[in-house]
């Protein structure tokens, strides 16, 4: 349970919190002597770190033999955790288009959903190849957006794109495999 790649996924759990404080609680005392662009800096170091933990976990768990059941569940729960707070901490900081962050999300809830029915039903679909690039999308265009660079709102339409495109692709795998 304990194991290197489900440590990793927990601290991802803990790192998105964390990120979101630093992009919506930028008026409190703590921060009145504090440029904002260091407070965008400190956000997109803590994302990056938790984003290398994605990769890590996952490359660990399938080449050290330690996939285990609970970290099947931790992993997709902390990416959503991620990157929920990066989107909605910069939907509140207005950089990020709020239609393009609830397009998203609706396809990360119900996509979320398939996955929990097809497993009451003994069944799983792994990740594909566009839901790999889907992930790397989001995470580019949060990048983008976290350090107010330009072409951020080009690339998180980009990944708006991906992340519909890879959503039909689990669904018609579902429809196909029932």
């Amino acid at each position: 349970m304990f194991n290197l790649p489900n440590i990793l996924a927990f601290t991802r759990i803990l790192l998105a919190p964390l990120m979101f404080f630093f992009l919506v609680d930028r008026s409190i005392p703590l921060f009145y002597n504090v440029n904002v662009s260091w407070l965008d800096y400190f956000s997109a170091l803590l994302f990056v770190i938790a984003s290398i933990t994605d990769f890590f976990d996952g490359y660990i768990a399938r080449n050290w033999n330690q996939v285990t059941k609970l970290g099947a569940i931790l992993d997709p729960l902390a990416d959503k955790m991620l990157t929920l707070s990066a989107f909605l901490g910069l939907m509140y900081l207005g950089r990020a288009s709020a239609w393009a962050i609830m397009i998203i999300l609706v396809r990360e809830f119900f996509i979320t959903g398939l996955r929990v029915l097809m497993a009451s039903e003994n069944k799983s679909i792994k990740a594909s190849f566009i839901g790999k690039i889907k992930t790397v999308s989001q995470m580019i265009a949060i990048g983008f957006l976290l350090m107010n660079w330009p072409y951020a709102t080009f690339l998180l339409w980009l990944a708006v794109f991906t992340t519909l495109y890879s959503g039909i692709e689990y669904v018609y795998e579902y429809i196909k495999n029932n």
